[in-house]
């Protein structure tokens, strides 16, 4: 079979042997594989838990192909990847908050298979059956629509609160796309890109705004005609987060939902007196995708607003040229014939 592998400076598409499923594992032949921003990162060798090289993909739909002995699955069901693998018997795996396993491992991000692959194996218990109703391209926005999903969740309720969202790539767009299913408020988007801010105004931001813009602070809590409730910071490096910071002062809530690359420092004393609660979102929990794929069904979030290319796994450098170039939002590899 082919595999993509991830080296400094390249990306090849090499020849492996098909991996044998174990007992609760399934084989699964591989659809389509998006293009994630931590990927991205990764190539780049910034990515801060993701080594250099590395099989990519973990926005994965495939179909079963062959499953073990203890698996009730049956060969031909299309599937969807929960990447995160955990033990499930650390603390936080028993008090169900395996996203959060202290022993987690990630499938496609530094694990020794990735979607990226005319087939792969995995736990059946991480395969989840895609609904009749979506295609195979709508089916590989569950995984990157949860994360959003699960920030949104873990801010609580955002019906008619004020929203400032930092970065419009694709999880800033998808944040944003999840805010106005639930009802909130007045959403200012922040991107120094013009084509992003732009997508943000078609997907319902009131007003959007120059990251690099003199102020932006201002003019974001002008917009708002104050403080935000609640910042989605989907950049995450120093600049952002100051930001972040400064238009939720003071009482507000900073969601951080990008990944950083590198420590970034807080003012403290600020936020300890202007009571600024910082809280990080990390992935997903089953009920995330359950409700991804419940806003992808019913069209709350539109498949043609999100992915923007496609290209087959031959040419997944491209692919990977395509989703850097900032004029994508997802970018989709498609395995075709093993």
């Amino acid at each position: 079979m082919r595999r993509v592998v991830v080296y400094p400076g390249r990306i090849a598409v090499e020849v492996a042997d098909i991996p044998a499923p174990g007992p609760n594992e399934a084989l699964v032949r591989t659809l389509v594989t998006g293009v994630c921003g931590s990927d991205l990162h990764a190539a780049r060798g910034r990515h801060p838990f993701v080594p250099l090289p590395y099989r990519p993909g973990h926005e994965v739909v495939g179909v079963i192909e062959t499953a073990g002995s203890a698996v009730g699955a049956a060969a031909g069901q299309r599937v969807i990847v929960e990447p995160d693998l955990p033990c499930w018997t650390c603390k936080m795996c028993t008090t169900g908050r395996e996203n959060l396993c202290e022993n987690l491992q990630f499938f496609g991000c530094g694990y020794p298979q990735g979607g990226m692959a005319d087939y792969f194996t995995l736990p059946a218990n991480r395969l989840h059956p895609v609904p009749d109703a979506l295609d195979d391209n709508a089916a590989a926005l569950i995984e990157p629509l949860s994360t959003p999903v699960h920030a949104v969740r873990l801010a609580g309720d955002v019906a008619g609160r004020s929203v400032a969202i930092l970065g419009a790539g694709t999880i800033g767009l998808f944040t944003l796309a999840v805010l106005r299913a639930h009802d909130a408020g007045k959403i200012v988007s922040t991107d120094p890109n013009l084509a992003k801010r732009q997508r943000a105004e078609a997907l319902g931001a009131d007003v959007t705004i120059d990251a690099r813009a003199p102020d932006v602070t201002g003019q974001v809590r002008e917009a708002l005609g104050g403080s935000a409730d609640i910042v989605f910071d989907c950049v995450a490096i120093q600049s952002s987060v100051d930001q972040a910071i400064a238009i939720a002062d003071k009482g507000g809530t900073v969601m951080v939902v990008g990944v950083p690359a590198r420590e970034v420092t807080v003012p403290l004393p600020i936020v300890q007196d202007h009571q600024i609660r910082i809280q990080g979102s990390a992935t997903y929990l089953p009920e995330d995708y359950a409700e991804s794929a419940g806003l992808l069904g019913r069209g709350a979030i539109r498949t043609a607003d999100f992915v923007t290319a496609t290209r087959p796994l031959a040419q997944v450098a491209e692919a990977f040229e395509l989703a850097s170039s900032g004029q994508h939002v997802k970018v989709l590899v498609t395995a075709g014939e093993p």
